[in-house]
């Protein structure tokens, strides 16, 4: 007989992720910080970067294994984006945690594909692009 399980949530592919996070220190110094906290979970992230745009990220994550994921994801992906490709691709995530948009609208999304029925690991998901604009809105509102 066939199993019809769902795929493990915690993945090893996901769990390798977090490891990624320490390419990424956080910079206390650095002109742009922004944090995000989870109301669902608790989660937060604290992100640094040298400026208007993502670069030189750091991260500080105090996330479950989702959360971890996502930042590692977001980390790698959001290199050198604006305030405006940040915010389209919050929109862009929330279309696909519906259901709306394939996991293809970002590279490696398709690991955090378990997560998408837990409406809790939402928050989580979106919880370093949520930093990344706070922080540039800090940056942009100090020009």
């Amino acid at each position: 007989m066939a199993s019809s399980r769902a795929p493990a949530l915690y993945s090893t592919e996901l769990l390798a992720l977090a490891i990624e996070l320490a390419d990424y220190p956080f910079d206390a110094a650095a002109p742009a910080k922004g944090h995000a906290r989870s109301r669902s979970c608790g989660s937060v992230i604290d992100l640094s970067s040298s400026g208007g745009s993502l670069e030189d990220l750091g991260l500080r994550v105090s996330a479950c294994a989702v959360g971890q994921a996502s930042a590692a994801i977001f980390a790698r992906e959001s290199s050198g984006m604006d305030a405006a490709a940040v915010a389209a691709m919050v929109e862009n995530l929330g279309e696909w945690l519906q259901g709306q948009a394939p996991s293809s609208i970002l590279p490696r999304l398709e690991l955090l594909e378990p997560a998408r029925p837990h409406l809790g690991r939402h928050e989580a998901i979106l919880l370093p692009w949520r930093a990344a604009l706070d922080a540039l809105s800090k940056t942009e509102a100090a020009r």
